[in-house]
């Protein structure tokens, strides 16, 4: 991997990120099997864990790009339906349907419950067996901002699992550590018979990412 600008190249962060890209063993592993970023060993690790994944579910990945987490899903479930959503685009996967866009922004959410047929009353039952998050704001490298940043998106993803799952649905999404507020992890308790903090090994030890499982939606 080489970078062309010299004035990033000389950067001492840009060289760092470079060497530890070429050591780590999930980026091989990713190129070997062909999937477009490591991160989908962290929802591979996840699923074989807790087993969230099944074949004929509708799927919804928010924050999917570059889409690592949706060829999973569309590779080993291959009857199951996937929306994809993200602020940057990605390249095409057969089978899914993608949105470029702002989840946060009314447009986006205005997509997803047309496409996923949604009731406007959100006391409906829902369609979606899985709701997955892998969002993550442009950190500042303040800790207390990053982390408010990242509650804030966590926020919006599981206001929209409650209105998308249907009973018995899964809701898996990234969060920083520290884990949730008390209030969002008491909502996230209060509407999931098991909730669950986890690290996954492909998750490199610096980085603060952790991912909350919450299973058993009680609609």
């Amino acid at each position: 991997m080489k970078i062309l600008n010299k004035k990033i190249a000389s950067k001492k962060s840009s060289v760092a990120w470079l060497q530890r890209q070429a050591a780590d063993p999930y980026v091989a592993r990713a190129q070997r099997d062909g999937y477009r970023a490591r991160a989908a060993y962290k929802l591979i690790e996840m699923n074989e864990k807790f087993h969230f994944l099944k074949n004929g579910q509708v799927v919804v990945d928010l924050g999917a790009a570059p889409g690592s987490w949706t060829q999973y899903v569309t590779r080993e479930f291959p009857r199951s339906k996937v929306f994809a959503m993200d602020l940057l685009e990605i390249k095409p996967i057969p089978g899914v349907e993608f949105y470029q866009g702002d989840f946060t922004e009314d447009a986006a959410l205005g997509w997803l419950v047309e496409k996923l047929n949604l009731s406007a009353d959100a006391a409906e039952n829902g369609t979606v067996d899985v709701v997955m998050s892998d969002m993550a704001p442009n950190t500042v490298g303040h800790k207390k901002t990053d982390h408010i940043r990242q509650m804030v998106l966590l926020e919006y993803a599981f206001d929209f699992a409650l209105r998308a799952l249907k009973p018995g649905g899964t809701f898996v999404a990234k969060s920083f550590t520290g884990g949730t507020t008390n209030e969002l992890l008491k909502q996230i308790k209060d509407n999931f018979d098991k909730v669950y903090h986890i690290k996954p090994p492909s998750s490199r030890k610096d980085s603060v990412e952790m991912f909350i499982v919450a299973m058993g939606f009680r609609g």
